[in-house]
């Protein structure tokens, strides 16, 4: 004991740790102080009724659960009816054992109650790591807090515990010493002093004893250990705690840190393995899991998600917790960051992967669903809650991320699509004809570059001047100036090949679509299954693998159905043909990958046409698999909601 600072002693015979319930870092740091001094006690600020359920339930770590206690009925009398001795009274039809609108108001007043008390059976909280580690070791365990029924917690704006990663534990106590208050209550003075007297009454039996306590209740109980000398007032008469099991989609509500990072922690207890640095390691961690999951559910729709934008995304996130003054990240600030750098989609996979708890957690009848204070228990009964070790103060923001159907809603839209009405979805039309229109302009661009040539500067720069040919023609001591004819016609024909060489299995969707007004093409392609992947009510999306466009719009035939482009032998080579036969110019502007091959360039001189090759390339990855994303309304009137349904990659 005599390594231990003097601010962290209490006596002679006990050391006291000050811990931030729920941090993974407290929970570290107590580890760590039980491995590098002896202790033969571990006292914890809990009573001793919780005893039997919390260490039967520390034994089934890494399972989660949680142990709560009943609110102890209250039999309240007035004055008066505790001086008159009680009488029967006549039979009526409105006594209390008859059914009626009375008794079903007296049983709802009954069930009011005050809040049930819990312990969180979390392995980031520091008190059930001190509970753990003395279990491991067979050092005796003293639950030193008084009965009490209700429970009357006590929180406030903590410190981020990530200091203690840089700072000693007594420098961390010592710094907060000055803006700790007073009890709030009268409930915990009483519990405060009946710990200090317990802790009196350990020191008789142990020689080193390790009190691990709220940070907001060490000094006073140093202060109660000191003038208390006679032994307080009894506890309350309470209720046995029962074990629960948790529903795995409710942990976030009980876990001080995010189920995630807590599952991290545990991996590396079982392997042995460094967890000095989770804290903030585990976000990185959080993120690549986050990619796998993005990248297994848009497949190649998804969008790059490369180092440079994951750093950008965590320097981000650093920057936003600096604002807030805090060290370490929330799930808010994680989330915001990740949908500014990355999208809502990604973000959305950020928020499934943070509340996703590694380990099985095997659930029965005897499972709670835990809220906000609020309990949910299997009979269906929901009361509220307070916890015994509670964290910092939470505070609750919004985000707005749309969500994934589930299996059930898609199968009910798939039912009610009406296969005789399609619309596309106007947003994505302007979008896709914008793309159209810089496609035409880069196309003209490429026909009037290889026209270009350099002449002597006379009298005018013409379209700038040519540095290659000045440098090449030096010892003339002339400028040559580049001069860019116009181009001859007029472009009024493109083909998209998103995917070359496309697997038709992949594209059975193959349509052509008509102009609705002057300022959209004639569009036909070939794209997935619409009502495969329903992502609302009347909404369907598919993803394009390739189209042509006409622009002005035409009347043509349906190209799919269309026998003149039967000699053909792929999907993309019928849109090539199709584009041929349609295009009144001359020059079709093809955007694809890899420059035409012989085969289509065969094919464009039987119908006396030239591809103009724009290389997909030249164009930002994530517009074109925006662009790829296709969604197609059931009539009209759905237009009108839905962009609440559309989920963008």
């Amino acid at each position: 004991m005599n390594d231990i600072p003097e601010l962290l002693r209490i006596g002679p015979r006990i050391a006291v740790l000050p811990v931030i319930h729920g941090s993974g870092d407290c929970a570290l740091t107590v580890r760590r102080w039980m491995l590098e001094h002896d202790f033969d006690c571990i006292a914890v600020p809990l009573p001793e009724s919780f005893r039997e359920g919390i260490e039967e339930a520390v034994l089934q770590l890494p399972k989660p659960s949680i142990v709560i206690q009943p609110t102890t009925p209250r039999f309240d009398l007035d004055e008066r009816s505790a001086e008159q001795p009680w009488e029967p009274t006549e039979w009526s039809q409105d006594a209390p054992w008859q059914d009626g609108p009375q008794a079903e108001e007296e049983e709802e007043d009954e069930g009011e109650g005050e809040p049930y008390s819990f312990v969180p059976i979390d392995p980031c909280q520091p008190v059930i790591t001190a509970i753990r580690s003395a279990l491991g070791e067979h050092i005796p365990r003293a639950y030193i807090d008084m009965e009490t029924s209700p429970f009357q917690p006590q929180s406030a704006i903590m410190p981020d515990p990530y200091a203690l990663k840089h700072v000693s534990p007594e420098r961390f106590a010592a710094a907060i010493l000055p803006s700790i208050p007073r009890p709030p209550d009268r409930q915990t003075c009483e519990r405060l002093n009946y710990m200090a007297w317990r802790l009196q009454e350990l020191e008789q039996r142990f020689e080193r004893i390790l009190l691990v306590c709220n940070l907001l209740h060490w000094p006073w109980i140093r202060q109660a250990f000191t003038e208390t000398r006679q032994s307080p007032s009894e506890g309350d008469a309470v209720e046995p705690p029962q074990i629960y099991d948790v529903d795995p989609r409710t942990l976030t509500f009980l876990f001080g840190e995010l189920p995630f990072i807590t599952g991290l922690y545990e991996r590396a207890r079982a392997e042995l393995s460094d967890d000095e640095n989770l804290s903030i390691d585990g976000l990185k961690e959080l993120f690549l899991a986050s990619r796998d999951s993005y990248r297994r559910d848009f497949g190649r729709r998804a969008r790059p998600v490369t180092p440079l934008l994951l750093s950008q995304c965590i320097k981000y996130i650093r920057n936003l917790s600096l604002i807030e003054r805090r060290m370490t990240p929330d799930l808010y600030t994680i989330v915001t960051a990740t949908k500014q750098v990355l999208g809502d989609q990604f973000a959305l996979h950020v928020v499934e992967r943070a509340c996703e708890y590694p380990y099985d957690v095997l659930t029965d009848s005897n499972s709670v669903a835990l809220g906000v204070e609020q309990c949910r228990f299997p009979d269906g009964e929901v009361r509220e809650l307070v916890s015994r070790l509670p964290g910092p103060a939470t505070m609750w923001k919004t985000v707005e991320l749309k969500r994934r159907p589930t299996r059930k809603e898609t199968q009910r839209w798939q039912y009610s699509w009406n296969p005789f009405r399609q619309c596309s979805y106007p947003p994505e039309d302007v979008q896709i004809e914008n793309f159209r229109t810089r496609v035409f302009d880069r196309a003209q661009a490429i026909i009037g570059n290889d026209l270009a040539r350099t002449e002597k500067f006379t009298t005018s720069v013409k379209d700038g001047i040519d540095i290659r040919d000045t440098l090449r023609h030096w010892y003339d001591k002339q400028i040559y100036v580049r001069v860019t004819p116009p181009s001859g016609g007029k472009l009024d024909a493109c083909v998209m090949l998103f995917d070359s060489p496309a697997d038709p299995r992949d594209y059975p969707w193959r349509t052509t679509w008509f102009a609705e007004h002057d300022a959209e093409s004639t569009m036909a392609f070939y794209a997935t299954d619409f009502r495969e992947e329903m992502v609302g009510p009347g909404i369907g999306m598919s993803v394009y693998g390739g189209a042509m466009f006409l622009f002005p719009p035409l009347v043509i035939p349906d190209i799919w159905t269309d026998r003149r482009l039967d000699f053909v032998d792929s999907v993309e080579e019928r849109l090539l043909a199709a584009t041929c036969l349609h295009a009144r110019g001359r020059q079709i502007a093809l955007v694809s990958s890899l420059p035409p091959g012989a085969g289509w360039r065969r094919l464009a001189r039987h119908f006396k046409k030239q591809f103009v090759h724009v290389p997909l390339a030249s164009f930002s990855s994530v517009e074109v698999q925006q662009l790829r994303m296709a969604h197609v309304l059931n009539g009209t009137e759905i237009r009108s909601y839905a962009a609440d349904f559309i989920r963008k990659a």
